[in-house]
C-alpha cells in the first residue's frame, strides 16, 4: 500500500509567506509609481477646467472687473470705461427680473456677481454682471433663457451708486442688453443713459448706441476664462 505524502507545515508556512512578500512588493511597487508619476493629460485638463470655474469665488473682485475695461466707440476710436462700483451681493435670484429666477436655479447658478462702469464720455451706465455655474453645459441651459436681440428685460438687474452719476440706473431706465456665454459663465450686460429716462420713453434709438457694451462683457469673459498652465502644488489646483 502506497505512503500518503503531506508537505510539512512549515514547508507551506514558508512558501505563503514567499507569494505574500511578492504580492506586497508588486503592490508596493504599484503605489509609489502612482504617487510619483506626474500628472496625465487628461488630470492636467481636468485641474484647468476646475480652476476656472472657481476664479468667480477665488479671485478678489477688483480682478473679475478692473477699474477700466477697454471697448471701440460709435465713431471706432479705442475708449476706456470706467467702473463706478461693485455690488457686495451675489445672490443668483436678486441680480435678476423674476422671470429669470427659476431657470439659473434649475441650471444650479452659483452666483451672480455685478458691477456697474460708465462710457468714457459718462452718459451711459453700463451693470456687468458674471453668471456662475458648475459646467458649460449648465450656464448654456442658463442662457437659453435670456431674451435674444438685445432686449434688456428679462435680464439682468441695474446696478445703481447712490452720490454717483449712476444713482438714476434703474430697472425702467435699461434700454438694451448683450449676453455672451464663456465656459461655466454667462457674462451679462444691462445699459440706459445717466440721466434715468424710461427706454418706453425713448423713440427711434441708434442700433450702435450700445454696441460697445459687449466688449465689455467679451473683456471680462476672456480674463475668467484665459488659459492658465496647472500647477499641481499649487493650493489652488486639484491634479
Amino acid at each position: 500500500m502506497g505512503e500518503t505524502r503531506t508537505w510539512p507545515v512549515v514547508a507551506v508556512a514558508a512558501a505563503l509567506t514567499l507569494v505574500f512578500a511578492v504580492v506586497a512588493g508588486v503592490a508596493a511597487s504599484a503605489a509609489v509609481a502612482e504617487l510619483t508619476r506626474g500628472p496625465s493629460a487628461a488630470e492636467l485638463r481636468r485641474a484647468a477646467v476646475e480652476e476656472i470655474a472657481g476664479r468667480w469665488e477665488r479671485w478678489p473682485a477688483g480682478r473679475v472687473f478692473p477699474a477700466t475695461l477697454p471697448y471701440t466707440s460709435e465713431q471706432g476710436g479705442r475708449e476706456q470705461a470706467r467702473r463706478v462700483g461693485i455690488s457686495s451681493h451675489y445672490d443668483c435670484r436678486g441680480a435678476v427680473d423674476t422671470a429669470l429666477r427659476k431657470p439659473l436655479a434649475a441650471a444650479r447658478c452659483r452666483a451672480v456677481l455685478r458691477a456697474t462702469y460708465l462710457d468714457a464720455l459718462q452718459g451711459i451706465e453700463i451693470t456687468v454682471g458674471v453668471a456662475a455655474f458648475p459646467d458649460e453645459s449648465q450656464a448654456a441651459a442658463a442662457k437659453a433663457s435670456f431674451p435674444e436681440n438685445g432686449r434688456p428685460a428679462p435680464g439682468l438687474r441695474a446696478l445703481a451708486f447712490p452720490g454717483t452719476v449712476t444713482d438714476r440706473f434703474s430697472q425702467a431706465g435699461r434700454q438694451s442688453s448683450s449676453l455672451r456665454q464663456a465656459g461655466p459663465y454667462l457674462v451679462v450686460t444691462t445699459a440706459g443713459q445717466v440721466d434715468g429716462r424710461p427706454a418706453r420713453a425713448i423713440g427711434a434709438q441708434r442700433p450702435t448706441m450700445f454696441s460697445f457694451t459687449a466688449d465689455l462683457a467679451e473683456g471680462v469673459a476672456a480674463a475668467l476664462t484665459a488659459p492658465a498652465r496647472p500647477d499641481c502644488a499649487g493650493r489652488e489646483w486639484r491634479c
